[in-house]
């Protein structure tokens, strides 16, 4: 047994991959015999991640969940960005170019909209929480444009550390008023959600892929819902979820910056 963990350990990218195979390969199981694939395994998948890397967290003390276990540290590698951003990129090459200019302005109208519909949330939300200043206003707003939007947006406007912590948790649940992960729940419910919305809005080509993943903006949550509504669908909706991510980047921490300080004040 020592020598099998001294092994996996010494390959530790090749035991993330082996581990991450096998846990979605059980979260598909679940989808298919408990949901009847209504629920995608890749919602299943998130939630049974998040759950072990409590679990590691616990037992380590540490914060970077099951990878800091020395026989999971691959996970951390293999969950950084190097190969997320990879995997994003990756998806545009099942893009057909005739499809994305049929798409023509409804699609770029489609990341305005979903970008700044997300950020007046956002701020929304922080002015319930008490955050009166423009540089908190913003970075949550940005939070729940994306997650990794906010702790850009808040670096760029001199945020407070706890105020960019909370833009990658900016969400609200209406019954008890309590700030969660919007960034990650949003994505496990569009995850959900897609397939039982999409033949009522007409999610059957790859135009109104392109313009549903502007909308929405989560690359993750966007590309499993549309996986488990067609699989043709999903390099359109994750190639305008990415590119609402970089235009949230450069939109929260200048124009809707500067609308948000114009409007409250510094």
């Amino acid at each position: 047994m020592d020598a099998i963990i001294s092994v996996l350990e010494k390959n530790g990218l090749v035991t993330a991959f082996a581990v991450i195979g096998i846990l979605m390969y059980f979260s598909y199981v679940i989808s298919k015999k408990l949901t009847r694939g209504r629920v995608h395994g890749s919602a299943i998948a998130i939630i049974l991640g998040l759950v072990l890397a409590y679990f590691g967290g616990i037992t380590t003390g540490g914060d970077k969940g099951l990878a800091d276990l020395s026989i999971f540290a691959g996970i951390g590698i293999m969950g950084g960005a190097m190969l997320r951003d990879l995997a994003i990129i990756a998806t545009a090459f099942g893009v057909h170019l005739e499809e994305v200019k049929k798409a023509g302005l409804s699609g770029i109208l489609s990341l305005f909209v979903g970008i700044a519909s997300s950020f007046l949330i956002g701020v929304l939300i922080a002015l319930a929480f008490g955050y009166t200043d423009a540089a908190s206003l913003a970075t949550i707003g940005a939070g729940t444009t994306t997650y990794i939007v906010g702790p850009v947006t808040g670096a760029a406007v001199g945020a407070s550390s706890e105020v960019i912590a909370l833009s990658i948790a900016a969400g609200l649940i209406k019954a008890i008023l309590i700030m969660i992960a919007a960034g990650l729940i949003k994505a496990i419910l569009i995850m959900i959600a897609t397939p039982f919305i999409a033949k009522y809005i007409g999610l059957n080509n790859p135009r109104s892929a392109i313009v549903y993943g502007g909308l929405m903006g989560s690359t993750s949550g966007v590309a499993g819902g549309l996986a488990a509504t067609d699989p043709k669908l999903v390099p359109y909706g994750a190639m305008t979820a990415t590119f609402y991510t970089g235009l949230g980047c450069l939109l929260a921490p200048s124009i809707l910056f500067l609308a948000v300080r114009a409007v409250f004040g510094a």
